[in-house]
């Protein structure tokens, strides 16, 4: 039986394409963009004079009691320390540097400086509390030049501060701890505001800098990428665009995606600034342990869309399918699912879609699409017709995607006003980055649903820097091969990176999913990883993997011959992992050479053979 989506507005978009001569294509949709303000602090003023008393942010504080800010109060507190800011000397030359992660204090800080026209640069956690060397803190310290650092707890975040700190920039914390040299935030909020902060504000335009978002550095040091008000507002306006609904009644949002990446700082509190929204920061995170601080969240507060990455989905399944209270209250105002940053397991997705259909007798749409840091960040979007993993769809509003042959290929390039001018100091990067007739090269391929029906859409191809030839010449197209091995491998594989390059067949390493494995061995919590996954019933699950890969392959480019199981996860100081949890194919294929040597020795016995 066929069940519809729940009655929601959803934005249409119908394709144009244009063949060139030399090949390359021109992909765009007739709709055009709507009007949107120049910055989007903008939109705080608009809500501040329109719905003063609605919740603008909310968290728990450590009573677990719900702290919220209206959107009068936090533009009175935005002012106050947009005050303190400019008493500190910030400028473009010397930006704002937030080092902690979110909170109603790091929200109210980062809308300050958009405010006065301070550039802010959200960094991520993990760069000063997991790093050891803290080597992408100090690459980012340097080419920053911040005047001001902000952290939560300065004893957290001393040795990292020590190490690289300039002598010239200040610190502020939320809880000083007795740190020298460190000033508490309380004191910033409690700054008169003179009418230098009127003045400031009146030189902000749709040009000017909002932000510095540092991508992940998957191939070397983390890159900053300059996003304008204009950048952030266009973007905002194609999504309302594709999701009129958030006009319809405030989105309300418990979010717990990093702000120092584009899909929570970007793409979630613009879509909650844009439309006068509610956010709840929610503390929780999709690992053992941390998720059940969602759950509670979302016991209480039903989101209207809600945002994930494909693994949250995957452990809020779980607990949806055991707590009919809690799958009642999270589909009850829910439009619309949304998720990015890996492909979402197409059993997860038919779960979601099962219980959905359970609680309400319909479907509730999940979308997804193509984006990155330096398209602020959505530049595709898939239909709900269309949407499964995969799937990116078709160009937003007011965006031309450039479809370039390369090696058998469809790269993929943009332009429009969401796109970067550049990265941050570092224009011999930037002009790399954009082709002749400045289209941005995002180093993604994508292919036609159906070449005769152009208006379906297209179907991410994989990453062009990451496709290799095994020595009979073959390309292998490593994107589409990782998802394959995620999907058969599921839930007892985290990532994988394929192997083979000039070698005569494919293999993959495999970072497995250790609790998983230790429940599918029957193994207590004394069994270490080696002991784990030289289990029996482990090395027979990854066969059998195996074997179900090569009932789909198509020849030697699909066919994975054999597979190492990794018993040590990705490293951050080894640039093998970003922090929002990428793999980086090239930097685990050079740091783990002696494990790609051993798949290709006949004698290992460690290696798992496709029988």
């Amino acid at each position: 039986m066929s069940y519809p989506f729940r009655d929601v507005h959803v934005g249409t978009a119908t394709a144009e394409l244009v063949r060139r001569a030399d090949g390359t294509q021109l992909l765009t949709v007739s709709e055009p963009l709507g009007d949107y303000p120049d910055t989007l602090i903008a939109c705080l003023a608009r809500w501040a004079n329109e719905a003063p008393e609605r919740t603008f942010v909310a968290r728990r504080d450590a009573q677990g009691e719900w702290q919220r800010l209206s959107y009068a109060e936090t533009l009175s507190r935005v002012r106050q320390l947009a005050q303190g800011l400019l008493n500190h000397g910030l400028s473009i030359e010397r930006p704002l540097a937030i080092l902690s992660g979110n909170s109603i204090e790091h929200l109210l800080l980062s809308l300050a400086a958009m405010y006065v026209g301070i550039p802010f640069a959200p960094v991520s956690p993990a760069y000063s509390l997991v790093s050891k060397d803290y080597g992408k803190l100090r690459h980012i310290v340097e080419l920053l030049t911040p005047g001001l650092l902000m952290v939560d707890k300065a004893e957290d975040f001393a040795p990292a501060l020590a190490a690289v700190r300039p002598d010239d920039c200040a610190c502020l914390a939320l809880s000083p701890g007795g740190v020298a040299g460190v000033e508490p935030f309380a004191e910033l909020l409690e700054t008169p505001v003179s009418e230098a902060v009127d003045a400031a504000h009146a030189t902000v335009t749709a040009d000017s800098i909002a932000k510095i978002l540092f991508t992940s550095g998957s191939t070397g040091m983390p890159k900053g990428v300059i996003n304008t008000q204009r950048m952030l507002c266009s973007n905002q306006e194609m999504l309302a665009s594709q999701m009129p609904f958030l006009r319809d009644e405030p989105p309300m949002l418990v979010d717990w995606l990093p702000w120092n990446h584009t899909f929570g700082g970007n793409h979630n509190i613009g879509i909650v600034l844009y439309n006068g929204g509610s956010l709840y920061i929610d503390d929780g995170r999709p690992v053992p342990g941390e998720f059940e601080t969602t759950i509670a969240n979302l016991r209480e507060i039903a989101p209207t869309v809600y945002f994930n990455v494909p693994k949250g989905f995957e452990i809020l399944v779980d607990y949806l399918k055991r707590d009919d209270s809690l799958r009642e209250t999270f589909f009850s105002r829910l439009n619309l699912m949304f998720f990015a940053a890996a492909g979402l397991s197409q059993h997860i997705w038919d779960e979601l879609d099962r219980l959905a259909i359970q609680t309400l007798g319909c479907k509730v749409g999940m979308l997804t699409g193509l984006g990155a840091t330096e398209t602020a960040p959505s530049a595709m979007f898939a239909s709900l017709e269309e949407s499964q993993s995969g799937v990116v769809g078709l160009p937003a509003r007011g965006v031309t995607v450039k479809l370039v042959p390369n090696a058998g290929k469809l790269e993929c390039r943009v332009k429009g006003p969401s796109v970067m001018p550049g990265y941050w100091r570092q224009p011999e990067v930037t002009a790399k980055s954009f082709d002749e007739e400045g289209f941005y090269c995002l180093g993604d391929a994508v292919k036609f649903i159906d070449p005769a029906e152009p208006q379906r859409g297209m179907r991410f191809d994989g990453r062009i820097t990451e496709d290799f030839k095994l020595d009979t010449g073959t390309w292998v197209s490593v994107g589409p091969l990782r998802a394959r091995i995620i999907e058969a491998g599921a839930p007892h594989v985290k990532d994988a990176v394929i192997a083979g390059i000039d070698k005569p067949f494919v293999s993959a390493l495999i970072f497995p999913d250790l609790e998983k494995c230790r429940e599918l061995a029957g193994l207590d919590a004394s069994a270490d990883a080696a002991t784990l996954l030289a289990s029996s019933a482990v090395r027979e699950r990854f066969v059998q993997m195996l074997r179900d890969l090569d009932t789909q392959s198509t020849g030697s480019s699909t066919r994975v011959r054999c597979a190492l199981l990794l018993d040590k996860s990705p490293r951050l100081d080894a640039n093998e992992i970003t922090d929002k949890g990428s793999i980086n194919q090239r930097a685990v294929l050079e740091n783990r050479a002696e494990a790609v040597a051993e798949l290709y020795r006949d004698a290992s016995t460690a290696v798992i053979r496709l029988d």
